[in-house]
């Protein structure tokens, strides 16, 4: 019987995405018979550049059924199904390895991530232009809220316990100023001239993820909750401080990686989220404020010391 080719689907955002590329990339070293393709049902950006990228297709391409998939066998990728992950035995990239693998929890390596000339370069600018405008000698992105937060009439807050409370987040960012040029990666844009706070922080207009790339390339450091920023500046070799709540460092960051340090609040009190699996209100509203910082003079200063001792910068 000939062997059929095999056609992946990948769904979800970015962080997902990017921690799909090294199960692929191994199974392209470990099947070289098979000519696969990526089907993209969310976001493909995170391809661009690597050699996979030839591979990928979106779902809604003309002709999709008869000329890419008719004649291969589908596989439908959902690492949050996988025992190993909703257990906390493996990472979010080894549970895309065991399905599309097949070859239980093993080393995966950290995910390549290709950036441009143009993008580099515009995100060198950026930053640099940040330094210049604040006079710090280092400058680091932070992400606070995360896919999952919502923003009303200037109130940030997120259900799922993944992102920082807003007024947190200020009292960070006041924190993070006096030694830092801060840009802020956020889909929810805070208004310097309702908040003195804010004034002097990097928030870029109409800029994407790959925008976003370039200038975490081009910046000393990245503190951030569990989203996509973590998983794009381990990919492109930048340290970084990860802050968790509800979810579990095991399952989505990078905890054996020296460049990576996370801070975990409320190992405690949270439960696992079956998300994509089933819906759980109880867990939902125990995880409700994971995030929420209970001492912020100590949780604070703990962030800022982490970050100053990972970058050398005295107290």
């Amino acid at each position: 019987m000939t062997k059929r080719n095999t056609a992946f689907f990948l769904s979800g955002g970015a962080g997902r995405m990017l921690s799909a590329v090294p199960a692929l990339e191994l199974y392209e070293q470990e099947n070289p018979d098979d000519d696969f393709v990526i089907v993209c049902e969310g976001t493909w950006e995170m391809f661009r550049g690597h050699s996979l990228q030839k591979r990928c297709t979106g779902p809604d391409l003309p002709h999709l059924f008869t000329e890419k998939i008719k004649n291969r066998n589908c596989v439908t990728t959902e690492p949050y199904r996988v025992w190993e992950y909703y257990n906390q035995e493996c990472s979010l990239r080894q549970a895309f390895d065991i399905q599309i693998n097949n070859k239980g929890v093993r080393d995966v390596p950290v995910p390549n991530f290709y950036l441009s000339s143009d993008e580099d370069v515009k995100g060198y600018h950026a930053v640099k232009e940040g330094k210049e405008k604040t006079g710090k000698e280092k400058a680091i992105v932070l992400q606070p809220f995360g896919r999952s937060s919502q923003n009303i009439k200037g109130f940030v807050y997120d259900g799922g316990g993944r992102s920082l409370d807003i007024m947190d987040t200020i009292e960070l960012v006041k924190k993070l100023k006096k030694d830092f040029c801060v840009f802020m990666m956020s889909e929810h844009k805070m208004s310097s001239d309702e908040n003195e706070d804010w004034k002097g922080v990097g928030q870029p207009d109409n800029i994407d993820l790959r925008g976003w790339a370039g200038i975490i390339n081009n910046c000393d450091h990245l503190v951030g909750i569990d989203s996509a920023g973590q998983h794009i500046a381990t990919s492109l070799g930048i340290s970084t401080t990860v802050l968790f709540g509800s979810t579990y460092p095991i399952n989505t960051s990078y905890p054996d990686n020296s460049n990576v340090k996370i801070i975990d609040f409320d190992k405690e009190k949270r439960g696992y989220s079956p998300i994509r699996i089933a819906h759980d209100d109880t867990i939902e509203r125990q995880n409700d404020k994971c995030l929420k910082f209970e001492d912020k003079y100590r949780d604070i200063n703990e962030i800022v010391k982490a970050i100053k001792t990972k970058l050398g910068v005295k107290k």
